[in-house]
């Protein structure tokens, strides 16, 4: 007897074992780590259909290693080839693109709103220094002939290309 209950707690280490939850006895799987990288996701990539089946591990960090590099390079272009982005490529409507553009945007978080109750109105707190974010945007301009489409790192990959 222990603490008002009876039972055992069965192997509590090893490759085999339980993890207790809350209350320790509510037993549940191990769970699998979990990266959060982007914070500031913008609201296509947050709410799209697959803002959560990344195909490829660790996205986010290797869109940031592309920005990083990208900056520097001496010849953009092939840099572009050699990170195997399409020049023209086929949207999932159909439609033939052509790379225009890259835009590498920075921007730096320096306030925080928060809604009052009912939503009419907000409360807005400047950050201090220590909680200041400052992240780049990556964006890829296509034009279709009739007008142009920014894309994504991730809907760049996407892409269909011959």
């Amino acid at each position: 007897m222990h603490r008002g209950h009876d039972h055992h707690h069965h192997d509590l280490g090893g490759a085999g074992a339980i993890h207790f939850g809350p209350g320790h006895n509510h037993a549940r799987a191990p769970q699998p780590v979990v990266q959060w990288q982007r914070p500031h996701l913008d609201d296509a990539h947050a709410h799209g259909a697959d803002a959560h089946d990344h195909v490829e591990p660790d996205l986010d960090l290797v869109e940031s290693a592309f920005v990083e590099a990208f900056a520097g390079a001496s010849d953009p272009t092939s840099f572009l080839r050699l990170a195997q982005l399409p020049f023209e490529a086929t949207a999932p409507d159909g439609a033939r693109l052509a790379l225009l553009r890259v835009e590498v945007d920075a921007v730096t978080d320096v306030g925080s709103v928060m809604p009052h109750l009912g939503g009419s109105t907000f409360r807005y707190d400047p950050l201090p220094a220590r909680m200041v974010t400052r992240r780049r945007r990556l964006r890829f301009v296509y034009g279709d002939g009739r007008d142009v489409r920014t894309l994504t790192f991730a809907e760049v990959r996407g892409l269909a290309t011959g």
